[in-house]
């Protein structure tokens, strides 16, 4: 074919004939490890530090771009004559973050300082439900009262309807007769705790 009856037709039916319609065009999708792809296929991992290196880990692994979420619980602590709050990890030893499976990220992860592992499979982790972080995301985010709960006890799962904590699932629980919910990341078998009285709870 001359090149100059190439030059005459419509560009549109030259791509047509590159794209047939049963297939796919392979630039439409990018790799999902990249961070520009349309496609999220992400999960939170659990990475275990070094003690009370919490903080610096998340900082240090945010300015790598790595998301991360760290979650906090203020106390009160004594400071000679007087009381100041402060911000402490409610799981100390953990920060989770999210990447791509099977997602080169695992590699500057693990050479930040501080951090010693992924938890779970060997040298790779194992993924958290999205679930989980998104229910303690809430309760940290939402701002209500909430403690760090040692143990998982076993009772009636339930979801939170209405009100400040809507959507917020966990275990029903009864602590010295007042009703908790008690929110987990099962693979760290760390919880928090809080009270739900006055809110309208159904079955999960």
């Amino acid at each position: 074919m001359r090149i100059d009856s190439l030059l005459q037709e419509p560009l549109g039916l030259r791509r047509a004939e590159l794209y047939p319609m049963n297939t796919v065009n392979p630039i439409a999708f990018e790799d999902a490890s990249n961070p520009g792809s349309g496609l999220d296929l992400s999960s939170w991992y659990a990475v275990q530090t070094v003690p009370r290196h919490e903080k610096k880990v998340d900082a240090d692994l945010r300015r790598k771009g790595v998301g991360t979420f760290l979650p906090l619980l203020s106390e009160k602590r004594q400071w000679g004559d007087r009381q100041q709050l402060v911000d402490l990890p409610l799981f100390p030893g953990y920060v989770f973050v999210q990447i791509a499976a099977g997602s080169s990220t695992r590699v500057p992860v693990l050479r930040t300082s501080g951090v010693t592992r992924f938890v779970g499979v060997r040298g790779i982790g194992t993924p958290i439900p999205d679930t989980e972080i998104a229910a303690v995301k809430g309760v940290v985010e939402r701002k209500v009262p909430f403690r760090s709960f040692d143990r998982l006890e076993v009772g009636k799962r339930v979801r939170v309807r209405g009100g400040s904590l809507d959507g917020v699932e966990g275990v029903l629980v009864a602590v010295k007769g007042e009703q908790r919910l008690v929110i987990s990341i099962e693979l760290i078998q760390r919880s928090l705790s809080l009270a739900i009285e006055g809110y309208c709870v159904e079955p999960v």
